[in-house]
């Protein structure tokens, strides 16, 4: 085992590798680089993108240069756009500027971001609660909830408490998250009717002057529906995942000679079919936690005026701060594949019998 978690993570350098090529190429074809966005603001506070005659462009990059027709430029001095191109870095080739951020990223120097002038890791580390928050709860909530009712559902498949409970749990998944999050502000954030949690923000502005327990009952009161809004997604689809997991094993073979040789019902559900049946639940742990953490993050901090790092991604994917896009995606891909070794770690420690190395082989 150790030599194959050895083999994982040496295969993390060139995944990152690959990752961040890839989306350092595409970068060059997006129109609206951070040159641009600084012409636009000069030029009257505009939309990056009104300053496009025809369209085209490569980030803003080589488009200042090579693009005289850029109505942003009208007017500027060429002296202040060399100055942006290198205030951004931006003077150098393409190929040098991508050498010299993996440079930077071997030691962990991820720059500092165009516009806040703060260094990106600790922009990432003071959004990083949020997310955490949010990915932490809802994934945990989500795997002791969805859990234990797989199980009753499979083990009462067929009866009313599985086709209620079916029910209930297709009305959830199919109910968008944002849809959900504003019906919960509604209903229980003053909104038309009661006025149970606060409507936005992680923390009271009396945080500082709470005790212990006052800042821990505060944060979870805060906390309380963004989770839920987030989770109900997860919580719907890993339910089935867990029954249906545990229908297939209970029709196996092993299953019903473990009931012949006289063991209790409690010792087979427990000693082997949940063993197996876990598995499978195990393997979308990644696709969970991250899905959570990540890919909806962004919708449910903006309702909930929550200062995470989807929000932080997504304005500087607008702004086109590059440090900050390339850095975040840099700790997004590493955090994903060390949580995929984690997954597969957590496979041996469920059942000892898998071997990877011998798979491998």
């Amino acid at each position: 085992m150790a030599a194959y978690i050895l083999r994982r993570l040496l295969l993390v350098i060139p995944t990152l590798f690959g990752i961040l090529v890839i989306n350092f190429a595409l970068v060059q074809f997006v129109p609206g680089g951070p040159v641009e966005q600084v012409i636009a603001q000069l030029e009257g506070g505009g939309d990056v993108f009104e300053g496009f005659a025809g369209g085209g462009g490569d980030a803003g990059e080589e488009v200042i240069s090579a693009n005289e027709n850029y109505a942003g430029r009208q007017g500027l001095p060429p002296e202040l756009i060399a100055e942006l191109e290198e205030q951004f870095g931006l003077d150098k080739p393409p190929v040098e500027r991508f050498f010299i951020m993996l440079g930077n990223y071997v030691r962990f120097d991820f720059g500092e971001s165009y516009f806040r002038k703060i260094n990106v890791l600790d922009l990432v580390l003071e959004k990083m609660p949020v997310s955490i928050s949010l990915g932490l709860w809802s994934t945990l909530i989500a795997y002791l909830v969805s859990i234990p009712l797989g199980i009753r559902k499979a083990l009462n498949d067929g009866s009313r408490f599985d086709t209620w409970t079916s029910g209930v749990i297709i009305a959830a998944y199919a109910i968008p998250g944002f849809l959900f999050a504003i019906l919960l502000l509604v209903l229980f954030a003053g909104g038309s009717y009661l006025q149970i949690f606060p409507l936005r923000g992680l923390t009271s502005d009396n945080w500082e002057t709470l005790s212990l327990f006052g800042k821990i009952t505060d944060y979870f009161w805060h906390i309380a529906l963004p989770v839920i809004a987030s989770t109900i997604s997860a919580f719907a689809t890993l339910t089935l995942l867990t029954k249906n997991s545990f229908l297939d094993e209970i029709k196996k073979q092993y299953v019903m000679t473990a009931r012949a040789k006289g063991l209790s019902e409690g010792r087979v559900l427990y000693g082997h079919i949940f063993r197996n049946a876990m598995l499978i639940v195990i393997a979308g742990f990644p696709a969970v936690f991250i899905g959570v953490f990540f890919s909806g993050s962004l919708i449910i901090e903006t309702i909930f005026s929550l200062d995470g790092l989807g929000r932080l991604g997504f304005e500087a994917a607008v702004a086109r701060d590059y440090p900050v896009i390339f850095g975040t995606l840099f700790i997004f891909g590493l955090m994903s594949l060390v949580v995929g070794i984690i997954s597969d770690i957590m496979y041996v420690i469920v059942d000892p019998r898998i071997d990877f190395e011998k798979r491998e082989g």
